[in-house]
Parts: structure tokens; C-alpha cells; sequence
């Protein structure tokens, strides 16, 4: 259940959320009908006019026309045993349905590929246990039982996984390392996105190490210490320094290439079972090398 704490009121309330997800006017009314929506725990009308400090309380409901079943899609494993399998996902893969994205995605390919797969997120994130953004390439690991599932969900909760980023960025970074440390939310202007806010916001830090410097735009790498929806770019958005071929956040030219120029090139965990470390590489796909190339040295 996602929960919003009403900062500014005086609106109604299928207006509100409208304006917060993103969904139509008519599928909120219908979920404010059938109680998936409440104020403060109650149930409310349409036209309810909330107040500063309300909390909305929201249960997402999946679309029924989303499609859950197997797809021979292809699959980029790297690795994989009873317990689990690593993959390289490709530019502009989704990695579970969802509005707007039915069909075609990891979850659909995962499921034609293994019979087994966790169920604890559902029956629409079978195995998916993180995610990365559809545009954002490489590695995610997925787990084929409920046992691994929990411990790889536990690592992620503890941070003492191991992930590390490549990314390409607008303007040049004179400082060889630093960190990013300030706190993600909503975008109070649009409520699809995410901003460094205090309002509603989570603590994040990100750190990066340069790899190379070009004209105009730099090369790093980017370790997570927290893991916030479009962390890594919002937070070089914030520093002026955007993704290169991020469509929301870059804000500058975009290159004919599909996908932002954001690789997650290592992933290192404790194995479920085996309790040994396990550490996997995977190489910068082609749209992020074709980009690069056109960068002047």
C-alpha cells in the first residue's frame, strides 16, 4: 500500500491522486468506490476536500488486461542454478507489467524460461526481487524459490550487496570522487518523477569515482549506499551533471541511440544457500558504447 501525506489541501480527492500517479480519473473513482483508497483509514468521496496532513492510503490494483503469462522473449543469463538466476537486461526492457507495459516484459521472459520462480511479490513480479528502470541496462538477480527470495531481500534491505554502476554524464566532473547525499521524493510539479525534496522524502547517498573526462561530459562510476526510485538520476540531475539520453531528467540533447547511458555493471551477493559470495560483470551494451563514441575527447 503506497501512502500520501497531503502537504497542500483544498482539493478534491480523486484530483489529488490524479495528479500524484498519474491514473485516470476514472479508474481513482472506481478504486475510491471499492475501498482502495481511504483518508486517514476511511473511507472517502470523490469530492472529498482534503486537508493539510491527511494520509491517503493507496492499494494499486493491477490492470486486468496486463498479461502475466509466458513469452519467448530473449534472455540475456548469466548465471544460474536452482536457487536463482542473474540476468543482463537489455535497453528497453520492462521488468514487470504494469500500465502502459502489459506484455513483453522480464517477467513475461522469466516465466517462459523457469517453472520456478518466488511468489512472494505476486502474480505479476514472480522471481523480481529489485528492479531497474526499463531504459537502465544490466545486472538483476532473480530468485526461483521463496527461500532465496527472503535472503537476497534481506542482503538488499542490510546493504551488503554489492552494485556498482557505469553511467555517461553531461558537463565535465573536475573532482575525481565525491558523494551524493541528499534526500529523494516525489516531485511536488509532477508526480510522476522524483526530486531531492524534504518534503515526504527518504535519505539517499550515492558515490561516484570519475573514469574519464571528454569535452563535455565525463565517464563514472556509481556505488549505491541506498536504493531510491531513480536514485542515481536524480541525484546527477541535482548536481547539474544529468545522465546522458535520460529522456525525464537530462534535460539536454538526446542521441538517435535508444536508452540512457546508465549500466549496472557489477552485482555481488551472499548466495542463498551456499552462503558464499558471488560476484558477477557484464560488459556496457552497444547503445551506450555508440553514444560514447560520438563524445569529443
Amino acid at each position: 500500500m503506497e501512502e500520501i501525506k497531503v502537504e497542500v489541501g483544498k482539493k478534491r480527492l480523486d484530483q489529488y491522486v490524479m495528479d500524484y500517479t498519474g491514473y485516470s480519473r476514472t479508474k481513482i473513482q472506481k478504486m475510491i468506490k471499492n475501498g482502495d483508497i481511504l483518508v486517514n483509514g476511511k473511507h472517502s468521496k470523490n469530492s472529498y476536500q482534503v486537508n493539510e496532513e491527511d494520509l491517503i492510503q493507496i492499494e494499486p490494483k493491477e490492470e486486468e488486461t496486463m498479461n502475466h503469462s509466458p513469452e519467448n522473449v530473449p534472455l540475456d543469463i548469466v548465471y544460474e542454478d536452482d536457487d536463482l538466476l542473474v540476468v543482463n537486461k537489455e535497453n528497453g526492457m520492462v521488468v514487470h507489467p504494469a500500465v502502459g507495459n502489459p506484455s513483453g516484459t522480464l517477467v513475461n521472459a522469466l516465466l517462459y524460461h523457469s517453472k520456478n520462480l518466488s511468489d512472494i511479490n505476486g502474480e505479476f513480479r514472480p522471481g523480481i526481487v529489485h528492479r531497474i528502470d526499463a531504459d537502465t541496462t544490466g545486472l538483476l538477480v532473480v530468485a526461483k524459490n521463496n527461500e532465496a527470495h527472503l535472503s537476497l531481500a534481506e542482503q538488499l534491505k542490510n546493504k551488503t550487496t554489492h552494485r556498482k554502476y557505469v553511467a555517461l554524464c553531461w558537463g565535465v566532473i573536475e573532482e575525481d570522487s565525491g558523494d551524493i547525499i541528499a534526500p529523494i521524493g516525489r516531485d511536488l510539479k509532477d508526480r510522476k518523477k522524483m526530486a531531492v525534496t524534504d518534503k515526504n522524502s527518504k535519505d539517499a547517498v550515492t558515490h561516484f569515482k570519475v573514469l574519464e573526462r571528454y569535452k563535455n561530459a565525463t565517464k563514472i562510476e556509481l556505488e549505491l549506499e541506498t536504493g531510491r526510485t531513480h536514485q542515481i538520476r536524480v541525484h546527477m540531475n541535482y548536481i547539474g551533471h544529468p545522465i546522458i539520453n535520460d529522456k525525464v531528467y537530462g534535460n539536454k540533447k538526446l542521441f538517435d541511440d535508444t536508452g540512457q547511458c546508465l549500466h549496472a555493471k557489477t552485482l555481488g551477493f551472499i548466495h542463498p544457500r551456499t552462503k558464499q559470495y558471488m560476484e558477477f560483470e557484464c560488459p556496457l551494451p552497444q547503445c551506450f558504447l555508440n553514444i560514447e563514441q560520438q563524445l569529443e575527447r
